[in-house]
């Protein structure tokens, strides 16, 4: 029997963090069960007469953080001949990176398992998509109006503003009403008026219980998270940002959150996911490439990543 052949598509694995990268530890799983690992950067990627194909690097992985790769060979391929296929590119998330998931989606028309689905991908923008669950959020708004934006600042008097396609903080600003920065801000965020920001009312619970990121594989929630707070002097919980991060044990309001966005998240065919949980707010929903699964696992000794091949390894099956 040939070994289950999986495939990352990812950032150049040269420039990770190996202490703390989620696709390094789903890798390493995959490579304890004697699986077959193949590597992939979005220019690797392409659609030759319709079939979706990759140049891909057959790699070795190591719990090391000085030396966690070693590539094998490299080959062109199908990209539907490989068993499962995780999309774990970084945002932004531009035009490049949706040319990608329909590469995507042919390879999984073609026989692979897309993870995270490339349709869902494209439906469940990070910022944007926490708008289907309005029950869940604190008040919002998405706009590309500084006049609206304005308005939201008069009735909530301290707001965050953020883009819709960037990641680890990127970006975000508090607006405090009377701050003199506040109209240029406005104009760089939205491009004066050309393009759209998600607009949050800020939620001052940052400062106490932290930036809580909830893992969620196939819609049901990891019993425990990663709380991010900010680093001194910034308002920002992100671990890319300079936060620090403490673990804990979800609460009765997190489960409830889960509950509520875990049908729309397999229905989209999103089976990874991590959210942004604030106080009793939901403030993002990430799918692109979740991370903080290294820090939950450290910190409680469980393994993530061996829950969620085993859960790709039953869906599978239950597809043959």
């Amino acid at each position: 029997m040939n070994p289950v052949r999986i495939g990352f598509v990812m950032d150049p694995i040269t420039s990770i963090n190996p202490k703390k990268d989620t696709t390094l530890a789903i890798m390493l799983e995959a490579q304890s069960r004697g699986w077959s690992i193949v590597y992939m950067e979005l220019k690797d990627l392409f659609l030759e007469n319709g079939v979706a194909k990759a140049r891909m690097h057959s790699v070795h992985v190591k719990d090391d953080s000085k030396n966690w790769f070693e590539i094998k060979g490299s080959e062109t391929g199908n990209l539907g001949d490989l068993d499962f296929l995780f999309m774990r590119k970084d945002p932004p998330f531009d035009i490049e990176y949706i040319m990608s998931t329909y590469i995507l989606e042919k390879a999984e028309a073609q026989g692979a398992m897309v993870i995270n689905k490339p349709q869902g991908l494209r439906d469940a923008n990070e910022k944007v998509f926490t708008s289907w669950f309005p029950q869940c959020c604190p008040e919002s708004l998405l706009t590309r109006s500084g006049t609206f934006i304005l308005d939201f600042l008069e009735k909530h008097q301290k707001i965050v503003i953020k883009p819709t396609c960037k990641m680890g903080g990127k970006s975000i600003f508090v607006l405090i009403k009377g701050d003199p920065n506040v109209n240029v801000i406005i104009e760089e965020v939205t491009k004066n008026g050309e393009e759209y920001v998600q607009v949050q009312k800020y939620i001052s619970e940052i400062s106490t219980t932290g930036d809580k990121r909830i893992i969620l594989i196939d819609g049901k929630p990891v019993e425990y998270g990663l709380a991010r707070f900010p680093s001194k002097g910034d308002h920002r919980g992100n671990l890319a940002a300079g936060g620090s991060g403490k673990g804990f044990k979800l609460s009765e309001r997190d489960r409830w959150i889960c509950k509520e966005i875990g049908p729309g998240l397999v229905k989209k065919g999103l089976l990874f996911a991590g959210i942004d949980v604030i106080g009793d707010y939901l403030t993002e929903i990430n799918v692109t490439s979740p991370t903080c699964i290294q820090e939950i696992n450290k910190e409680f000794n469980i393994n993530i990543a061996g829950r969620l091949l085993d859960c790709v390894i039953k869906k599978l099956n239950s597809s043959l």
